[in-house]
């Protein structure tokens, strides 16, 4: 069976990236047939996204307010030589809301759920039983051709508690880093969404992929205790694997092979050292909507991936300093040493727009990792 129409633009993909298109092109686009096809039962999966307000530009923010769960007026940073709060507002989303938002926008003509993929390419979909749906198609399924990139990780899994009396946090806690070090840099980050409930997440990073769940919420639960937090029931669990991106074959992770377009992580939509992802899906998901020509998004697409793997080189060397230039039990002191800097600066790195003046101030001062090594990394 065949489903095919001239104008239609098809997302592949109801993650983050895809679902942010498809509310993008409902409330710009809304002439213009879309479908978008999701193989689970619910769009966005099981996941809390956060980002810094400074992240998204003001203009740009309503695409994201439906998801959002929760906001703060700043967070807080816990190391062993420096503690301190900064005044950037943090807003946290949930996949839940991403899900409700879709279903109330989106006719049910426009999304199909349970509906798994076979195969992808820059004129349309093809589903699993053999039905194609014919139209500019955008690939947004998740991260593929990794092995053209050299990664290393942050691994993270969060447990969400209702405590049986209030955690007294007034803000999240982004980063504690007085924790065990052995593994490399690990920290635990805490989102308070109410008085008496709590999300704590283990996050660390590595060089290894693999993730033991089991002791990382053994982890949670003795960092819990240790705070004077009783757990009266566990509410939910997530956990993730987010790319740190050190180098790699740009052409050879997208190769101009007249393929289809690519969001998120399958397009290299990502910070380089935070992984993240949601303010490249913000801004990519409105750039897409306003486009007239849909058939020229693999190539429009390809190349805004290829200026920002160039203009974000800056952020590999830091990654391969963090993993190669520092010890594994040490390598936190590359953040704490970067937590001394002004906020300004530091909202400028997390949304991957440092300037020049910012990267030598970051690499500025008394350096947290041997020189030799460091020197090592600036030619690798």
């Amino acid at each position: 069976m065949t489903i095919g129409r001239a104008q239609r633009l098809v997302i592949a993909g109801g993650g983050l990236a895809g679902s942010l298109v498809a509310l993008a092109m409902a409330r710009l686009r809304p002439e213009v047939e879309i479908v978008l096809v999701e193989a689970s039962e619910a769009f966005g999966g099981n996941h809390v996204w956060s980002f810094f307000e400074s992240d998204v530009t003001a203009e740009d923010l309503w695409l994201v307010e439906p998801m959002i769960a929760a906001s703060w007026g700043g967070y807080d940073v816990r190391f062993p030589k420096r503690e301190r709060t900064l005044p950037t507002s943090y807003h946290s989303c949930r996949s839940s809301l991403l899900d409700a938002a879709l279903r109330e926008r989106l006719r049910p003509d426009q999304y199909r759920l349970g509906t798994p993929i076979a195969a992808v390419d820059a004129a349309g979909i093809d589903l699993e039983g053999g039905t194609r749906i014919h139209g500019a198609a955008l690939d947004a399924r998740g991260p593929d051709r990794l092995d053209a990139l050299d990664l290393g990780w942050q691994k993270f899994l969060g447990i969400e508690y209702r405590l049986a009396a209030p955690h007294g946090l007034e803000r999240p806690i982004v980063m504690d880093a007085n924790v065990d070090q052995a593994e490399g840099y690990r920290f635990v980050y805490c989102l308070p969404f109410a008085p008496d409930r709590l999300l704590i997440e283990d996050t660390y990073y590595s060089t290894d992929p693999g993730l033991d769940a089991e002791a990382i919420e053994n982890r949670i639960g003795a960092y819990a205790k240790s705070q004077g937090w009783r757990v009266a029931a566990v509410e939910s669990r997530e956990q993730g694997l987010l790319p740190v991106a050190m180098g790699g074959d740009f052409d050879a992770f997208w190769p101009n092979d007249g393929g289809p377009a690519r969001l998120g992580l399958r397009g290299g939509f990502f910070h380089p050292t935070t992984g993240y992802s949601l303010p490249d899906a913000v801004r990519l998901a409105l750039l897409v909507a306003r486009q007239a020509d849909f058939s020229a998004l693999p190539a429009l697409l390809r190349a805004e991936a290829a200026r920002l793997w160039r203009e974000r080189g800056y952020y590999r060397l830091l990654n391969r300093m963090l993993f190669r230039a520092a010890e594994p039990a040490q390598r936190y002191r590359v953040l704490e040493h970067f937590y001394r800097l002004d906020p300004a600066t530091i909202e400028r790195f997390y949304a991957a727009q440092s300037t020049r003046w910012d990267k030598m101030r970051i690499m500025s001062g008394s350096p947290p990792v041997p020189i030799g090594k460091a020197l090592g990394q600036l030619w690798a």
